[in-house]
């Protein structure tokens, strides 16, 4: 069992090292085929790819953000993350027909 955890944010990076969460994997983008029964997958994903992790058995938990419109798509420091009070959330997610 691993725990991948996927951005290609440096300030989530370094928000992740300094609260301390381990992780196995960093990789910017998931490969949905590298994840396993069992594995963990910390990061913002779209919902599509979310209901994939889950539904191969493995843990999804999101990184999420109280972040105002104005800093919607900038990089963000890990302080800005702080300040946007980040958390990771555990999700489970289903595809319904």
């Amino acid at each position: 069992m691993s725990t991948f955890f996927v951005s290609r944010h440096p300030g989530a990076l370094q928000w992740m090292r300094q609260n301390h969460i381990a992780f196995d994997h960093h990789v910017p983008h998931l490969e949905i085929e590298h994840i396993r029964q069992g594995d963990t997958v910390i990061g913002s994903l779209p919902v599509n790819l979310a209901a994939e992790v889950c539904a191969r058995g493995a843990t999804y938990r999101h990184l999420s953000l109280k972040i105002t419109a104005s800093d919607r798509g900038r990089e963000l420091s890990a302080a800005e993350l702080e300040r946007y009070e980040a958390t990771l959330t555990s999700y489970v997610i289903t595809e319904s027909p």
